[in-house]
């Protein structure tokens, strides 16, 4: 395959509508799963001091997995645009791949981080939990505030995605 078929299958509508599908549902995913991840080491060391704190722990590590949840909807919606499951449909145009390629980018760079940060005030408010457990409604607060900002990445790129042509 020489270098110019190369290039070009690979900027097709339906590639970079691929690659969009990939980076919401990836960098999302991924920011959560880190998140997670060492949510749960905190909590797991404040259920080895006191399990009856696991359920109020949890929510908190519960948090930060939202992010991944909303590109993995992006990316799905992104899939049906793509019309995949309907061998007859029009294949994308370039210029509908890339727009449904950068649709994609609110929620997958704003989701990673998003999710990081959640899962550092996760810990703090685990942190929290262990001395003062009536306190749990203000560590959800406080990382609630920035899931409002993943929330707004999401309903950008839904919007993105709802209004390709």
């Amino acid at each position: 395959m020489a270098v110019g078929e190369f290039l070009q299958s690979i900027t097709s509508g339906a590639s970079l509508a691929a690659i969009g599908a990939g980076i919401a549902v990836f960098l999302s995913g991924m920011g959560s799963a880190k998140a997670v991840g060492f949510t749960g080491e905190a909590v797991l060391g404040l259920n080895s001091e006191d399990p009856s704190k696991f359920g109020k722990a949890l929510i908190l590590q519960l948090l930060p997995a939202t992010q991944g949840l909303y590109g993995f909807v992006i990316s799905f919606l992104i899939v049906l645009k793509m019309n995949v499951f309907d061998p007859a449909a029009i294949p994308l145009t370039l210029t509908q791949g890339i727009y449904l390629l950068v649709a994609a980018i609110p929620i997958g760079i704003v989701g990673y981080f998003s999710a990081i940060s959640q899962g550092k005030l996760s810990v703090a408010g685990i942190n929290m939990i262990t001395k003062r457990p009536d306190q749990l409604g203000k560590a959800i607060t406080s990382i609630s505030l920035v899931e409002f900002y993943a929330i707004l990445a999401f309903v950008i790129s839904i919007i993105l995605v709802m209004f390709a042509k």
